[in-house]
């Protein structure tokens, strides 16, 4: 991944081949398989690779994995409608939306802030980003890693000590598209947005904070990044 990214896809085409070649699991079957297909010069030799990435997630009982099925099916979708076959093009955008709007994780989800709140209250759509300055944000972020919880949590505006909230949603969620499939296909960090509120239910104690010099590692990340948020 590196390499590709270094602006060499020819090598970085043959180590994921490689990968794929190495794989002794579901998992990594999936994994290489999908990078393998990202690199196919024509749309068959891609849908075969996606529809191979696709039958190994399927075997797969696991929420980080079932949250690439939204953009494995999609992209499935768009090979045959390069193809012109309608009819497998239309089912598979039908399973992309299905699981885009449905995703299967069922929590535990967490919710980082500075904000000192208690159970049954209710965190809402319409805050200031803590990534952009201005913004104010369509939806409310949370995540089923207690980890990514906690590192929002110390990045959070505000004076107040960082918190991890036990949060559930009361409406229909989607997993955040300002990481889903950025660097690994679909969610792996769990990270999910909703436009309807999140309910507290309580607050976890005793979660593990970063040392000082990582959170100066993450502020200046943020600092520099000049990516738009999709809001």
């Amino acid at each position: 991944m590196d390499i590709e990214e270094k602006g060499r896809p020819e090598e970085a085409a043959q180590l994921f081949l490689q990968a794929w070649e190495e794989a002794t699991n579901d998992l990594e079957k999936f994994l290489a398989a999908h990078y393998v297909a990202r690199h196919q010069e024509t749309v068959s030799g891609k849908l075969a690779w996606l529809e191979t990435a696709l039958q190994h997630a399927l075997k797969i009982n696991d929420d980080t994995v079932k949250s690439a099925f939204p953009s494995l099916y999609a992209n499935i979708a768009r090979c045959y409608e390069d193809l012109g076959d309608a009819e497998k093009a239309k089912k598979n955008s039908e399973s992309a939306a299905l699981f885009k709007h449905n995703p299967a994780d069922k929590g535990l989800f967490y919710h980082g802030t500075k904000a000192d709140l208690q159970p049954g209250d209710l965190l809402t759509a319409g805050g200031s980003s803590n990534y952009k300055s201005g913004l104010k944000m369509n939806h409310i972020y949370f995540t089923a890693l207690v980890n990514n919880a906690g590192l929002a949590a110390e990045l959070a505006k505000g004076e107040g000590a960082p918190r991890v909230y036990i949060v559930e949603p009361t409406g229909s969620f989607e997993n955040d598209p300002n990481v889903t499939d950025k660097k690994f296909p679909g969610n792996p960090t769990r990270s999910y947005r909703s436009a309807e509120p999140l309910r507290i239910t309580g607050e976890l104690t005793g979660w593990s904070r970063l040392p000082e010099e990582e959170l100066q590692k993450w502020r200046e990340r943020l600092a520099n990044n000049k990516g738009e948020i999709i809001n």
